[in-house]
């Protein structure tokens, strides 16, 4: 079993910028995608950035262009720099982990939140 653990979060102004990092432990070898996903109250749950282990980057429409994804295969993290904040990026932040290409297992993180006020 996988522990994700994230840390970051805070309340920051619109405009402003923020850093969460998740960090994976456990029983676990490899894992092939890791990213992050969001959800706000009242709003579906939606990709904000994943990466698998051979680097390939997929960033959610709403966030392409202000958050940058960093992931460690041998550390086994991902970090998230998140630039110009906007009031509807206030959410819940998950670390996900899916191990296998076409397993069915997915595991989350406990979340951080990222509050951005106005």
């Amino acid at each position: 079993q996988v522990q994700l653990v994230e840390s970051g979060g805070g309340l920051v102004q619109p405009g402003g910028s923020l850093s969460v990092s998740c960090s994976a432990s456990g029983s676990i070898f490899s894992i092939y995608l890791m990213g992050w996903y969001r959800q706000a109250p009242g709003k579906q749950r939606e990709l904000v950035a994943a990466v698998t282990s051979g680097g390939t980057t997929d960033y959610g429409a709403c966030v392409e262009g202000r958050f940058t994804v960093a992931r460690d295969n041998a550390k086994k993290t991902i970090s998230l720099q998140m630039n110009d904040l906007k009031p509807e990026d206030a959410a819940g932040y998950y670390c996900s982990v899916r191990p296998l290409l076409n397993g069915p297992r997915r595991d989350w993180g406990q979340g951080t939140q990222v509050t951005v006020s106005s």
